[in-house]
C-alpha cells in the first residue's frame, strides 16, 4: 500500500468514525424537519461570526494596541465548532434522503464564503498586529484553498474525478482552527511575547499556503494526464 492509500484509508476511517458519533443527532434533526441547505446555513453563519471575532481583534489591535487574544481564541473555537456543520449537513441529506444536485452546489458555495470570510479575517488581524509579511502568506493560503476546489470543479465539469493532495477543506479548517486556538492560548499565556504567539499563527499560515498550493497543482497534473 502506498503512502497515499494508506493515508486516504486513515482518512476515511476517520471520518467513519466521526460519523458514527454524529448520526444519532443527525437522526435527530431530521426528525426535527432540518433540512441540509438549512444545515449549511447555520454553518456559513457560525464561520461569519468566527471571523468577526478575529476582525474585532484586528480592530481593537489597531485602536489600543492589545492584540485581543482572547478574542482569537474565541474565533478558533467558533471556527472548528461550526464547520462540523460541514460533514452534518452531508448526512442529514443521505440519512434523510435528501440528496439533491442543488444541495450539493449549495454546500460547496458556502465553503468557499466560510474560507473567504475567515481566513480574510486572520488577513486583516495580521496586517492590523503589524505583520504584513503574515497577512501576505495568509493570502496566498486563502488564494491555494480556492484553487483546490476550483481545479476539482473543472475537473468534474470535464467528467474527471479529482479529489487527490494532502491539503482539502478539513484539514485546512482544522489547521486554521488549531492555529487560531494555539495563537490566542500561547498569547494570553505570555502576554509579555506577544509576536512569538502571532508567529504561531503565520506558520498555520503558511501550512495552509505551501501545501494548498502543491495540492492545487497535483490536482492540474492528474487532470493532465487524464485528458491525454
Amino acid at each position: 500500500m502506498t503512502r497515499k492509500n494508506r493515508y486516504n484509508k486513515e482518512r476515511d476511517g476517520l471520518q467513519q468514525g466521526i460519523y458514527a458519533i454524529i448520526n444519532p443527532f443527525v437522526r435527530l434533526l431530521i426528525r426535527m424537519g432540518v433540512t441540509p441547505n438549512m444545515v449549511t446555513t447555520i454553518g456559513l453563519l457560525g464561520n461569519i461570526a468566527a471571523a468577526a471575532l478575529i476582525a474585532r481583534a484586528g480592530y481593537v489591535a489597531r485602536e489600543t494596541g492589545d492584540p485581543s487574544f482572547h478574542l482569537i481564541t474565541w474565533g478558533g473555537a467558533v471556527t472548528i465548532i461550526f464547520s462540523l456543520f460541514d460533514m452534518l449537513d452531508g448526512q442529514v441529506a443521505r440519512l434523510g434522503n435528501m440528496v439533491s444536485r442543488f444541495g450539493a452546489l449549495y454546500d460547496s458555495v458556502l465553503d468557499r464564503y466560510c474560507e473567504l470570510f475567515t481566513v480574510g479575517a486572520i488577513s486583516y488581524y495580521l496586517i492590523m498586529t503589524g505583520h504584513e509579511i503574515g497577512a501576505l502568506i495568509a493570502f496566498i493560503a486563502l488564494v491555494g484553498s480556492i484553487m483546490v476546489s476550483y481545479v476539482r470543479a473543472r475537473a468534474e465539469g470535464v467528467g474527471l474525478e479529482c479529489k487527490v493532495g494532502f491539503m482539502q477543506r478539513p484539514e485546512r479548517v482544522v489547521v486554521t482552527a488549531v492555529g487560531c486556538l494555539a495563537c490566542g492560548i500561547t498569547g494570553m499565556a505570555l502576554p509579555t511575547s506577544p509576536n512569538t504567539a502571532i508567529t504561531i499563527l503565520i506558520v498555520a499560515m503558511a501550512i495552509i499556503a505551501v501545501f494548498a498550493n502543491i495540492t492545487a497543482f497535483a490536482r492540474v497534473d492528474v487532470c493532465r494526464r487524464g485528458l491525454k
